[in-house]
């Protein structure tokens, strides 16, 4: 200010009194910085052999990209699920650096490697965990139908390609077979046949509910949505306020759970018809039987958060921990190869551990990259 906006006297001379602040935050722009290694060659004056300095393990080509340009490559692809070609367009555009898909293929096959004991390690956390949630969704890998598995909780992530949805996949995962604690999952029919305890994902259950009462008018479905909402909320009263639960509370709920199920029984009765035949055979259920079943068949297991507060009302750990290959499926299609597959859910189950972790997902992907990767 070199002036009075008054009156235009100098103010040349005059010293400050206060300052107004205003920031600006920027980044410099991007420099590939260059570090060149040596090896010296030295001759034996005594025999004559040729000798040669050993580089650094890591220094391996005359020419080769850094641990930092490899470790972005790889978050890019395996985070962000950003395909190779448009990588290589964004190393191009944003810091000048030419790498080819076959460079981050490389670094993926070399953090995958590394990671062989880091997966071990989530096995066990998850084995030795009292709750743990269940999932799977399809992918594609070369064009045909591939699943995705996952096993977690709210610190660690498996994730697991197979071509199979069912027991065969879950069996060769090695998880399920060994769990012994609670495992939370949608109901599906191979789950039910592992030797631990189940809970099922209420808010399937609750969107089915939701259906059989708007399309087929069924009070019981109305009246069971709203208990299951009640004993969810007094099960979050009991965590939010560290209470211990009141069994006579917990035995007047399940006392309203059996009266919903009798008026369900009332609603739905078995057909008397002998004639009725459709295309799943004599008397067939409707949708609304069929679901009043499974409340009658798997109550336990339906309720199980009711009486262990370790135990959540949904399955919305697994959801999400799975949601996101549907976007990468979306975004970059199908996978080339089964080990491009395999290594896509190795270094994300890495990747979604560190972030529950607390962890900088960088540093973790270079820790991995140099052959030692955190909580490994």
């Amino acid at each position: 200010m070199s002036c009075c906006e008054e009156c235009g006297h100098t103010l040349e001379n005059v010293e400050a009194e206060a300052y107004e602040r205003r920031q600006v935050f920027d980044i410099p722009p991007v420099n590939l910085v260059v570090t060149e290694h040596r090896s010296q060659i030295k001759t034996c004056p005594h025999c004559g052999r040729s000798n040669k300095a050993v580089f650094p393990e890591p220094v391996k080509y005359p020419v080769q990209y850094g641990p930092n340009i490899l470790a972005s490559a790889i978050y890019c692809k395996n985070y962000q699920f950003i395909p190779y070609e448009r990588i290589s367009e964004f190393f191009d555009d944003v810091m000048g650096i030419k790498i080819c898909p076959a460079t981050i293929i490389r670094a993926e096959k070399d953090c995958f490697q590394n990671l062989e004991e880091f997966e071990n390690v989530i096995r066990e956390k998850l084995l030795t965990s009292p709750v743990i949630h269940c999932d799977e969704t399809g992918m594609k890998v070369k064009g045909e139908r591939h699943w995705l598995h996952v096993a977690s909780n709210d610190k660690y992530t498996w994730y697991f390609a197979h071509p199979k949805r069912g027991s065969e996949a879950m069996d060769y995962m090695g998880i399920l077979p060994a769990f012994k604690g609670v495992a939370v999952h949608d109901g599906w029919k191979p789950y039910n046949t592992y030797d631990c305890d189940h809970a099922l994902c209420n808010a399937h259950l609750q969107r089915e509910l939701t259906g059989i009462e708007e399309n087929y008018k069924q009070q019981w479905a109305k009246e069971m949505n709203e208990l299951l909402t009640d004993m969810k909320n007094y099960t979050d009263e009991c965590k939010e306020q560290s209470q211990e639960l009141d069994f006579e509370q917990i035995k007047a709920l399940e006392e309203r759970f059996d009266a919903i199920i009798m008026k369900g029984i009332e609603e739905n009765p078995p057909s008397l018809n002998p004639q009725k035949q459709g295309k799943r055979g004599i008397n067939p259920k409707t949708k609304a039987r069929n679901l009043l079943d499974r409340f009658i068949e798997y109550k336990e297991p339906i309720l199980r958060f009711l009486t262990d507060l370790k135990v959540p009302f949904e399955n919305n750990q697994a959801e999400r921990d799975i949601r996101m290959m549907k976007l990468q499926q979306k975004i970059s299609g199908t996978f080339r190869t089964i080990q491009g597959a395999e290594a896509f859910s190795r270094i994300r189950a890495y990747v979604s551990t560190i972030r529950k972790n607390g962890l900088p997902v960088l540093e973790g992907i270079l820790a991995a990259l140099k052959g030692a990767p955190l909580l490994s």
